[in-house]
């Protein structure tokens, strides 16, 4: 049973799905899941996927809150109409940059509008967690810029890292702050996806980011599908078990 509405947290408009198990009424989500969408995307992007692990969720007894943000700016100026970003990009130099495989002036870069983004998602994140029990499970994740984003607030933000971090297609920038900071997710579990024929955001960038996390003892797996810039099936899935056990390991 779920049902789906818009909701106003802090400055970004968010779609919110409530999901609850067929056999018992939740008196408060047990997980909420924040949800990222990337650039140039509708805000309702990525409501399928939301919904989708909500209702893996709710068929395995567990209450989950969804709420997918809307980036608070529009491209239509661009030609994109209903499209959104959490940060402008300059589509042909990104694409210069990696044609170029200049990875490291990638890696190494931190966009303009990036910390207003960082604090506007961290005010959905701290009011919708507000609204919950104390002992609610936090999953944020995102895809391209959205997981760009979440990896960023995770590590930068003024409130604590989630219990799992859902990282599709996304890469490393501000990649010495990140480096920096990797210890926030020392209690945190990473599930990351990339296609090996990304033609956006490479493969080789996902890799070092994964090297990172690596590095700094944290847990994280990496799943490499064939395919370019999206969310394949076994995303989906592999993400739902990561869920199942995160709440499995935290109730023993």
């Amino acid at each position: 049973m779920s049902n789906l509405n818009t909701q106003r947290y802090g400055s970004l408009d968010c779609h919110v799905i409530d999901h609850e198990p067929a056999t018992k009424a939740a008196n408060s989500p047990q997980v909420l899941f924040v949800l990222c969408h990337g650039f140039g995307a509708p805000g309702s992007d990525l409501v399928d996927v939301g919904r989708a692990l909500g209702q893996f969720a709710a068929s395995q007894g567990i209450a989950m809150r969804v709420l997918c943000p809307e980036a608070p700016i529009s491209l239509d100026d661009m030609g994109l109409p209903g499209g959104r970003a959490w940060w402008r990009l300059n589509m042909a130099a990104l694409m210069e940059t990696i044609q170029a495989e200049q990875f490291e002036e990638l890696h190494q870069s931190e966009p303009p509008g990036l910390d207003e983004a960082r604090q506007m998602l961290g005010e959905v994140i701290q009011l919708a967690l507000q609204e919950l029990n104390d002992d609610t499970v936090f999953v944020l994740g995102g895809f391209s810029q959205g997981a760009m984003l979440t990896m960023d607030t995770a590590l930068r933000g003024d409130w604590p890292a989630p219990q799992l971090l859902l990282q599709y297609s996304g890469t490393v920038i501000c990649e010495s702050h990140w480096r920096a900071n990797m210890q926030r997710l020392g209690q945190s579990v990473v599930y990351q996806s990339h296609g090996r024929w990304d033609p956006i955001l490479p493969f080789v960038s996902a890799q070092r980011l994964h090297e990172l996390m690596e590095a700094a003892g944290v847990q994280a797996s990496f799943h490499a599908f064939e395919g370019q810039h999206s969310i394949d099936q076994q995303c989906l899935v592999d993400s739902a078990q990561a869920l199942l056990q995160l709440l499995g390991d935290q109730s023993k």
